[in-house]
């Protein structure tokens, strides 16, 4: 087994680089990884329904779509990620629980009462410490996990608490769940890189034919051409999300603004926009000049520009508008 225990804390890097080892090495792999603060969301989510949007703006959070489904989880240097690619059979390719045993038993081994809970979380005492995904390719299986250690709780609630807009869609919906640090359990404190370096060597326990395995220069290359072509755009990490509705009440200085998005794979398909305070015959106007935008505040701004706004709502500045649409 090739473990990989790489300094990198950019998320684009991160998930880049399991996608990479998944199909291009057939060789069982161990990854231990840390983000700097950032949001990844299933990949079968409507990322704009799971996220503060306001906080991830004030805050500089970087939001990434990763290659598994489930939920949408907060990364933080306090929080550790390990990722098993193994080679299985046919019928032996999602097992929860055989990815998340070795995590176990080192827990334990520091005095820790963890549990396998629910359909793919670890607890202790009933409270969130893990939670996992697998995705299957060929008969490779990406196992992953979140480890939370050290991190910030308030600033991982604050991320996931999504503002009050009504988005409809079919897109997997994150259920929140209480959570704990590990740390708050240990019977001795330790730092963060000390249980990830207690991780490993358990692992080249369990797993004699374990060797370390560090990036060479193709390597990098490889998974920074990847991170910047699929995971750090925006046709990933926001238009890929399934259709769905956005309907809400903007408020201007005008007035209230009543508005009704339908967006597929990122793309405004049909708007609605109604006021008692424009024409009608303008709005009609507008909601054409929005169809086939991305639902992307500068690409927004970039066709309401063309037109003399202030003429169609009354609002001096479109970015109030805009604002509005997310």
């Amino acid at each position: 087994m090739l473990c990989i225990s790489h300094p990198s804390t950019d998320p684009w890097f991160n998930l880049a680089a399991e996608e990479y080892m998944l199909k291009n090495f057939s060789q069982n792999c161990f990854m231990l990884w840390r983000n700097e603060n950032a949001i990844i969301v299933g990949k079968h989510q409507n990322t704009l329904a799971e996220i503060n949007l306001d906080y991830v703006r004030e805050k500089n959070i970087k939001v990434v779509r990763r290659l598994t489904g489930g939920g949408t989880v907060f990364h933080d240097l306090g929080n550790l990620n390990f990722t098993f690619i193994m080679n299985e059979g046919e019928g032996q390719l999602v097992n929860f629980r055989k990815y998340t045993q070795p995590i176990l038993d080192v827990l334990h081994r520091l005095g820790v009462d963890a549990s396998f809970g629910g359909r793919n979380d670890l607890t202790i005492q009933g409270k969130k410490i893990s939670g996992n995904a697998e995705h299957v390719f060929k008969k490779r299986v990406l196992h992953h996990g979140t480890l939370l250690f050290s991190s910030q709780i308030g600033d991982l609630e604050n991320a996931l608490r999504v503002n009050p807009v009504k988005y409809t869609d079919r897109g997997v919906k994150s259920v929140r769940s209480r959570v704990t640090n590990i740390s708050e359990h240990l019977k001795e404190s330790i730092p963060i890189l000390e249980f990830r370096d207690t991780i490993l060597e358990y692992v080249f326990e369990k797993f004699p034919d374990s060797i370390l395995y560090t990036y060479t220069g193709e390597d990098l290359a490889a998974i920074n051409q990847l991170a910047e072509n699929k995971y750090a755009t925006w046709e990933w990490n926001f238009g890929y999300s399934p259709l769905y509705i956005l309907q809400k009440v903007i408020k201007t200085q005008a007035g209230l603004i009543d508005l009704k998005l339908q967006v597929e794979k990122g793309i405004i398909r049909d708007v609605s926009i109604s006021c008692d305070f424009a024409d009608e015959k303008k709005l009609s106007e507008m909601e054409g000049l929005l169809k086939d935008t991305p639902h992307l505040e500068e690409a927004i701004l970039k066709t309401l520009q063309r037109v003399p706004f202030s003429e169609y709502l009354q609002v001096p500045d479109p970015r109030e508008f805009v604002r509005g649409m997310f």
